[in-house]
């Protein structure tokens, strides 16, 4: 596997299935090294067809079916089409929702202004869309806005909570052929008036949706909006105005009327100390299903992922697969209104089956590797989801139901050149740590040296920390082992304490030490594998990113066994982070308090104060735009590593947030520049690849 074959692979993002389980809606991204941007796309799978892609604009993405089947919605910030190809640059347009026919044609936009769009939710007749976006402001409010702050921002007085419109898909029609005649009509004005070409005039204020009806309004914004089967009730997942987490109480669920008036309350369901996301009806619309990605009904603390139910009508919650050890990744409701789930114990990702919220979550026996991104049909057993291992490409497979899951077919072949190659083998691996826990982490070999001794060593690290390497498809630049692996590194991929898959107390360690309990579990990994002659102790490098990135920071101040380093977004202090972090309650709970409440643990735990102890050449990369870990982290540790006189690269992509989205060439770079840091100080014994 070359280094320009790993890029160029396409990651499945979405799997959505038709009501009566004959097509397949997938959603993709992959890079455009010309434009300089990941692409999203959407595909169309038939039964009985190939697979077309649906979209081309590479800006498309989250589509859903109309409950009839018969209409596609989406969102997309694409360039309007009456926007000429020749026109001045503008900024990128807001999110708006899309919709293309089944039966064919172009897409066209349901919603309209210059606000993003949050979400939508088809009506359950599939006559209308419900959609939510920041409160508008009327043309007066604007300007007043504009006379009295010019461009001052003001912070939280500024932020508007969201507003749930409807729309009837009869009217969004009417507006596309009403702006298909203004659209001519400008053209022959156009003709016979050239130098009043529009597109080189100052662009006009767009104006909202037009016929779109008000339902309701929240002073926090949506997530996740979704109609109830019977199409009475809308139910909606809120978030914090600026997404930034810094408390659980705006992190709740809430109904309102689907046919109700403009001004009514939503009405609110849950009241934890959580993150609720991922939200579903049940199929009797009597309950609704979520899943918490951090904090629990009753106190907040990272727990691994759960899935609850909360009774619409009573507002009690219960936990579902309450008994179930590992981490529940994802969920679907079947069509007997069953829950399906893909849940992860240890470095395996299989899919179970739970028929009623009292009984058992019972396994499905499948293939070994990973499964995900399930989706269940409305009026059918089939399911579609994404299967993957670690000689196993991503792709799409579809199944006749749940039951037959080893007799699943697979729809795609968008990975196919993977297959044709001699790919990285992985394995588990398991040692015990001082204090005697249980540790487990996945070892990937280069091609055919499985069970091979004496291999120069990447320890690498997961972000998270909530999460767990596993046998699973990687191929991006935070999950580049497989690359690493092909390019004649073992690659040591610790789950250690505060993973999940390993149960909830296992995460429940990790605080309030952040990086030293974990810190050990990696060492003591690293030391099995050289005592056991897997590793040779004189080849050992070390890296991560995010949470990853922490880790590497403190074991860069603990131990001068590696003789290189590669990190990124990864924090050397606490207190400024916590400060600039969008993520500071989680911070504070990882770390027993505000800074001010423990602020010998924020010291203790930072990799500052100890940074006279690295030894170790270090790479390190951010992103310019990053808040998740403040980018003035990196500087912080490029200064000292550099006063210090330690060899160290610090590279800043300009842009960039946390995720490394905007431009592919930026991943890219990050790990060709890893890789040649990681051969400088590290060369193979046979001259690398």
């Amino acid at each position: 596997m070359s280094f320009d074959e790993f890029f160029n692979g396409t990651n499945i993002t979405d799997v959505n299935i038709s009501p009566d389980g004959r097509s397949v809606l997938i959603g993709t991204t992959r890079a455009d090294w010309e434009q300089e941007v990941n692409r999203r796309d959407l595909w169309l799978w038939r039964e009985g067809g190939t697979l077309v892609q649906l979209t081309r604009s590479g800006h498309d993405n989250d589509a859903d079916w109309s409950p009839d089947g018969k209409w596609i919605a989406f969102f997309s910030d694409r360039k309007q089409s009456s926007e000429k190809s020749d026109a001045p640059p503008a900024d990128e347009p807001p999110t708006q929702v899309y919709v293309i026919s089944t039966d064919g044609g172009e897409a066209f936009p349901v919603t309209s202004g210059e606000e993003e769009m949050h979400a939508f939710a088809w009506a359950a007749d599939s006559s209308a869309i419900y959609f939510a976006t920041t409160q508008p402001l009327s043309k007066d409010q604007k300007e007043a806005l504009k006379k009295d702050w010019h461009d001052v921002n003001r912070w939280r007085e500024a932020e508007r909570g969201d507003q749930i419109f409807r729309i009837k898909l009869s009217d969004a029609l009417a507006n596309l052929a009403t702006a298909g005649t203004k659209a001519e009509a400008a053209a022959a004005e156009n003709a016979k008036s050239p130098e009043k070409d529009a597109a080189k005039e100052p662009t006009k204020e767009q104006p909202f949706t037009p016929g779109a009806r008000p339902i309701a309004m929240t002073k926090y914004k949506l997530k996740d909006l979704i109609a109830s089967p019977d199409g009475k009730l809308l139910a909606f997942n809120t978030d914090s105005l600026s997404s930034r987490v810094e408390d659980d109480a705006s992190y709740e669920i809430y109904t309102v009327e689907a046919a109700g008036a403009p001004a009514q309350a939503p009405k609110q369901l849950t009241h934890n100390h959580a993150i609720e996301e991922n939200i579903s009806w049940s199929r009797d619309s009597h309950s609704i299903f979520f899943q918490q990605s951090t904090g629990t009904p009753e106190k907040y603390e990272d727990v691994q992922p759960r899935v609850y139910a909360v009774d619409v009508a009573s507002g009690s919650v219960t936990r579902w697969a309450p008994s179930f050890t590992g981490a529940i990744n994802d969920y679907e409701v079947a069509q007997q209104g069953s829950l399906l789930a893909a849940g992860q114990l240890g470095t395996e990702v299989q899919m179970f089956s739970q028929a009623r919220g009292n009984s058992a979550l019972a396994p499905i026996k499948g293939w070994a590797g990973s499964y995900e991104h399930l989706s269940t049909a409305r009026n059918s057993p089939r399911v579609a989801f994404v299967y993957s291992a670690q000689q196993k490409p991503e792709e799409v497979y579809l199944v006749d139901s749940a039951d037959k899951l080893e007799s699943a077919r697979q729809i795609t072949n968008f990975n196919q050149l993977m297959t044709q190659r001699d790919l990285p083998e992985g394995r588990p691996y398991r040692w015990k740590t001082p204090d005697g826990a249980d540790v487990e982490g996945w070892l990937i070999y280069p091609p055919g040296k499985v069970g091979a001794k004496n291999l120069r060593m990447l320890t690498l690290i997961h972000g998270g920390p909530g999460d767990a390497d596993h046998n699973h498809w990687e191929a991006d630049w935070y999950q580049w082992g497989a690359l690493a692996a092909s390019n004649d590194w073992l690659v040591f991929e610790p789950n250690y304490r505060g993973s999940i898959a390993y149960g909830d107390r296992f995460m429940l360690d990790i605080s309030p030490k952040l990086v030293s309990v974990p810190g050990v579990d990696i060492l003591s990994g690293v030391d099995a594998l050289v005592k056991d002659g897997t590793a040779d102790p004189n080849r050992l490098a070390i890296g991560g990113y995010s949470y990853g990135g922490y880790m590497t920071n403190w074991l860069l101040t603990q131990t001068t066994r590696f003789k290189a380093a590669v990190t990124g977004a990864g924090a050397v202090e606490h207190a400024n982070n916590w400060g600039n972090d969008d993520l500071s309650y989680d911070d504070a709970w990882y770390l027993g308090g505000t800074p001010w409440e423990n602020p010998k643990n924020y010291q203790d735990e930072a990799a500052l104060f100890q940074m006279n102890k690295v030894k170790t050449p270090t790479h390190m990369v951010a992103g310019g735009d990053d808040i998740r870990v403040a980018v003035s982290q990196d500087y912080l540790m490029e200064r000292a590593l550099h006063t210090l006189g330690v060899p160290s690269h610090l590279l800043i992509f300009p842009g960039e947030g946390h995720g490394l989205r905007k431009n592919p060439w930026h991943g890219r770079i990050k790990v060709r520049e890893e890789l040649k840091w990681l051969e400088k100080y590290i060369p193979a014994e046979n001259g690398g690849k």
